[in-house]
């Protein structure tokens, strides 16, 4: 199956006292990453996923090893590792080649903003995902 990666910039005011990327900033990076995957699903009209709607539903994150700041971005791998009707999680590996930083995974729901309750997902929208999804979990 497919994989998604993102190289994210890693800044200065990402890091903590201690001279290491604060765990808070992983989450930003995880949601930077996740925004251009599923912006990959309609390129052309926007984002379906998102322009329709989603909520996240949580967010899972292992620490591995410290990041530290540098110039060069860090790779953040993504996949799906589950896809039901009314949900999807991403799973993301955040890393130098074989250097894992941190595991994560979030759940997602579509969202109906107009109607103020979930919805499912649309056959668009699971096709899209179905193309990354893997029987594998980055948290464990």
């Amino acid at each position: 199956m497919a994989r998604h990666s993102y190289f994210c910039p890693i800044r200065w005011s990402d890091m903590d006292v201690y001279g290491i990327v604060n765990n808070v900033s992983f989450l930003r990076y995880l949601e930077e990453a996740r925004v251009d995957f599923v912006f990959r699903m309609a390129p052309t009209e926007g984002d379906a996923f998102f322009r329709d709607g989603s909520v996240v539903v949580g967010h899972t994150i292992r620490y591995r090893r410290q990041l530290v700041h540098r110039h060069e971005p860090v790779e953040i791998e993504m996949w799906v590792s589950d896809l039901q009707s009314a949900t999807v999680t991403i799973d993301y590996a955040v890393k130098d080649g074989d250097t894992v930083y941190a595991t994560a995974s979030t759940t997602m729901a579509p969202f109906d903003y107009r109607a103020g309750r979930p919805r499912r997902l649309t056959d668009d929208e699971t096709r899209f995902f179905e193309k990354y999804l893997e029987d594998t979990r980055a948290v464990g």
